[in-house]
């Protein structure tokens, strides 16, 4: 056991965008991966959502994987690597709420299942989490997008009472918000808000248009951490054979880089 200076390396961000059908969650993360990617051939989206992607192809040439039924945790998983083999930088789940409620994907499956629930629990939940995993493992940044559960509710305007629609909680697993990094909602009128932020850009701000600028805010904030440049320098500089072991063992996730 070493204990090590706190600092914080280059990231890859993992944001999730929620929000009620027709808020913008598909336009919105596509701003967002350019603003992260200044390149759309460097941009995938898998589509899960019936194919809603395509209909902004006029931004720019990014990828399109399609993704139909079953909507199994093994095939978001097979769709990631297809996007990270095809030289994607940023990659957009449209369409994460379907591995959890669509057709073939958990609470689907575990309708098929028979016999006692605590069972079939512990059959589904390593399915999910490998996703989870992968995604937060992924070398590239990951964007999705969720929806909500609608509801409608009475606002007042001008002396009279109008209903509006309103996003409630995401339809996935209830702790899945604990993994991203970034959390934004947005409401019918495309404004945003952050109900989760670790980037600090977001959150207590007041609401806002999710813009290219928003993705660029992110990238500046991923890009100011570490850098494996920098181990490069320290082993330029290391003078002995225990300095070179202390790197080896201090970076443990950039040891092929440092051998």
């Amino acid at each position: 056991m070493e204990l090590v200076k706190a600092e914080r390396k280059c990231a890859k961000i993992r944001l999730a965008i929620q929000g009620p059908s027709g808020s913008g969650k598909t336009y919105s993360a596509l701003l967002l991966a350019h603003g992260l990617e200044n390149n759309w051939n460097k941009i995938a989206v898998i589509d899960g959502e019936a194919n809603s992607s395509h209909l902004y192809s006029h931004l720019g040439e990014y990828l399109v994987l399609n993704l139909t039924k079953p909507f199994s945790p093994e095939r978001y998983i097979e769709a990631l690597e297809a996007c990270e083999h095809a030289g994607a930088e940023v990659i957009i789940i449209d369409g994460l709420s379907q591995e959890w409620s669509g057709e073939g994907g958990i609470l689907d499956s575990l309708q098929s299942m028979t016999g006692n629930s605590f069972a079939a629990w512990a059959r589904l939940t390593p399915r999910h989490n490998k996703l989870i995993q992968y995604i937060l493992q992924s070398k590239c940044h990951i964007i999705g997008t969720l929806r909500t559960k609608m509801e409608y509710v009475l606002q007042q305007r001008d002396g009279k009472m109008i209903p509006e629609k309103v996003g409630l909680a995401a339809v996935q697993r209830d702790d899945l918000s604990f993994e991203f990094t970034c959390l934004l909602d947005l409401d019918i009128k495309h404004n945003a808000t952050a109900s989760k932020d670790r980037t600090g850009l977001f959150m207590d701000k007041p609401q806002f248009i999710i813009s290219e600028t928003t993705g660029a805010m992110i990238k500046d904030w991923c890009n100011s951490g570490f850098k494996v440049g920098d181990i490069e320098l320290e082993i330029m500089e290391c003078q002995t054979i225990e300095g070179l072991r202390h790197l080896f063992q201090k970076y443990p996730e950039y040891r092929k880089r440092i051998e």
